[in-house]
């Protein structure tokens, strides 16, 4: 399967915009470089822009004029879908009910007229990647979800794109199929070295996909970078909660401190005055006793998850505050209890 490995294309988004009928923009003028052999996730709510980008992508949209579409030193801004030389993965799956598993693979090989010996080797070989071998002379009916979108994979890599695009492609499948997929998929890009796109809503999907992550939010890019600098580095309050789940209080910064809900917490930035809030995620906080506690809060309710905790605290603002713990202590409603917040975790925001 040496002949399947795809050093990838670069794509370049220039000045792309999507203004619809009526004068609604769908997509603020986006710039936007990915790597060849990058695999590159389009987060964000319902109507952000994510599938419009990705249909620009594909050639299924015209950006505004102006805007340009570059695969490596290719303008591809005008050339259709056909031409364009893509792989597409959508969430309805989109294969052909009145064919088999292998006519299905096989489909876009005889459309480009590959012979028949090689179009047999590239479909045996596309059955041995995804492991449905055993699948190969059934119809498309008697598939579950997860077998369907081995084969709408194996369907797109066969025929040796420049670029995969993805369009929430695990949406319809349960929480468990979902998890195993997305290892597969993640394993199966990294193995071809192909340049992929990625459209989802679902921050687990993009935080285990995406070598770099471009958060959307109503039409316009809010934040691009690795899942980890999105996670632990949101550049606004938008990103800060959506991505994982965010702790929100309000503090007056003092120097090496910042004072909140009563207490003074240690802070490295050494910014002197003004009122701030204080973010942080549950996992970065440390039950310890009263006496030793940045914070205290009373408990509203555990949930016990197995490998942790989940306990929502009330007492510290406005809003009640979740935290997270791996301690194997039962905890009680009305429960005061202590904890301490890892500094360095801390996100400050101007308020």
């Amino acid at each position: 399967m040496s002949d399947l490995k795809d050093q990838g294309t670069a794509i370049n988004l220039l000045s792309c915009a999507k203004t619809f009928a009526g004068g609604v923009q769908a997509l603020e003028p986006l710039d936007l470089e990915i790597a060849g052999g990058e695999t590159v996730v389009l987060l964000g709510p319902s109507g952000c822009g994510k599938t419009t980008t990705l249909r620009i992508i594909a050639g299924l949209e015209e950006p505004d004029p102006g805007g340009r579409v570059m695969f490596g030193d290719d303008d591809v801004t005008r050339l259709p879908i056909e031409k364009r030389k893509i792989g597409m993965v959508f969430q309805s799956y989109a294969l052909f009910p009145n064919m088999t598993v292998r006519e299905n693979i096989a489909y876009g090989l005889m459309v480009r007229r590959m012979p028949k010996p090689d179009i047999d080797r590239r479909v045996g070989e596309m059955l041995e990647m995804m492991h449905i071998g055993d699948l190969e002379f059934r119809r498309i009916d008697q598939l579950s979800g997860g077998q369907c979108q081995r084969v709408a994979l194996a369907r797109a890599i066969a025929v040796q794109p420049r670029v995969l695009l993805l369009d929430e492609p695990l949406t319809a499948l349960d929480a468990i199929l979902r998890t195993r997929l997305r290892v597969e998929i993640d394993q199966l890009l990294r193995r071809l070295g192909i340049t992929a796109v990625y459209v989802t809503h679902d921050q687990g999907e993009a935080m285990s996909l995406g070598d770099r992550i471009v958060v959307m939010s109503r039409g316009r890019v809010e934040q691009i970078g690795t899942p980890r600098d999105i996670y632990y580095k949101p550049n606004n309050d938008f990103v800060a909660e959506f991505i994982g789940t965010i702790n929100r209080l309000r503090g007056i910064a003092r120097g090496d401190h910042v004072e909140v809900a009563g207490a003074s917490l240690p802070w490295s930035a050494n910014r002197s005055g003004g009122e701030v809030e204080i973010l942080f995620r549950p996992e970065n906080v440390t039950i310890s006793n009263l006496k030793s506690a940045h914070l205290k809060g009373n408990v509203v309710t555990s949930f016990f998850q197995g490998d942790r905790t989940k306990l929502i605290l009330d007492g510290l603002g406005e809003r009640q505050v979740i935290i997270e713990t791996t301690d194997r202590v039962e905890f009680i409603a009305g429960q005061e209890i202590g904890f301490r917040i890892d500094p360095d975790s801390m996100i400050i925001l101007n308020t």
